[in-house]
């Protein structure tokens, strides 16, 4: 049995408790709202994201942060746009087990990728990632899934993939940990994109388009970035952009599929894809990279462009080789 933390009591961050907490582990899942935490505790369940399934045994919600202090690994599920703020006010000094992230996002203003972060706020510690193709309700009910889990130090690597795989849970080694967050992050911005030509209508070729040539930008980038084909070809890039592009458990799809009906849409909850949008394309002046898709969604999204004007734009880009 093994101690495990997560950091983050939100949809993704409750799914992978339940799922070690199901496996014998005993698992603390912390969150920053004491009243939420508190309700979780007495309720038995999430809930705000998982009412219908409830907490299982081991599995302990708490506002301490001091319950943290013991822990053989801990997951930071926080929103990509917080992680630096939560870094910065809390207390990491008792803390020396590995670090493990599994938002999908890159940081709007600095262009940074998690572990980026986690390095500049947490130099001390040993840093990994998960990420892959998951939803959180099919993970914490125990429904087969295969995520990466990427770290530089194959050591740690290897003690991890062993820690936290389990029989419904199953996580694929890579030592690639720059490639496994972009493609995460930038899938967001493409299941917008996807999610936009659905609900306009334009049927399901226009997607499988856009999906691939989404991949080809996707992994310009990645290359130029320093990534392995190897890993944006996987399940944390294309195995991720599959499942996020086509599904309407996708927040990031569903909010596509909404402004591709209406127009119009409210950022009152988090899409990652949103602020990813913003970053993707400073990396891309950054590196040189062409992102045209990228470009109509963050267009959209500012407001410079409508949604019909978009899509002819994206429509009749001019012809050339496909590569």
């Amino acid at each position: 049995m093994n101690n495990i933390g997560v950091i983050g009591a939100g949809a993704f961050g409750t799914a992978m408790a339940y799922v070690f907490a199901n496996d014998g582990n005993h698992v603390t899942l912390w969150g920053r709202d004491q009243t939420k935490m508190d309700a979780m505790a007495q309720s038995g369940v999430n809930a705000d994201y998982l009412p219908d399934l409830p907490l299982p045994n081991g599995l302990l919600p708490t506002s301490d942060f001091t319950r943290l202090s013991d822990m053989d690994a801990i997951l930071m599920v926080v929103p990509a746009q917080q992680l630096r703020g939560l870094l910065t006010q809390t207390n990491f000094d008792k803390i020396t087990c590995p670090i493990i992230f599994c938002a999908k996002g890159i940081e709007t203003d600095s262009g940074k990728l998690q572990t980026e972060i986690g390095a500049e706020r947490l130099p001390n510690h040993q840093l990994a990632v998960i990420t892959g193709p998951g939803f959180a309700g099919e993970i914490a009910s125990g429904k087969p899934t295969a995520l990466t889990i990427a770290a530089d130090d194959p050591t740690l690597g290897e003690r991890l993939q062993e820690m936290l795989s389990t029989p419904s849970l199953r996580l694929y080694l890579s030592n690639d940990m720059r490639g496994a967050q972009l493609g995460g992050a930038l899938k967001n911005v493409l299941a917008i994109a996807c999610g936009i030509v659905a609900g306009s209508g334009l049927g399901q070729s226009a997607q499988a388009a856009l999906m691939t040539r989404g991949f080809a930008e996707t992994s310009r980038l990645g290359l130029a970035m320093g990534a392995k084909i190897e890993t944006l070809s996987g399940l944390s890039g294309f195995g991720d952009l599959v499942l996020t592009c086509t599904s309407k458990q996708s927040r990031n799809f569903s909010f596509g599929y909404t402004l591709g009906q209406t127009g119009a849409f409210s950022t009152g909850k988090t899409y990652e894809g949103v602020a990813t949008a913003k970053a993707c394309l400073k990396l891309a002046e950054q590196f040189n990279v062409e992102m045209p898709i990228a470009q109509t969604v963050a267009d959209i999204l500012d407001g410079q462009m409508d949604v019909p004007s978009a899509l002819t734009s994206l429509m009749s880009r001019p012809l050339k080789a496909e590569n």
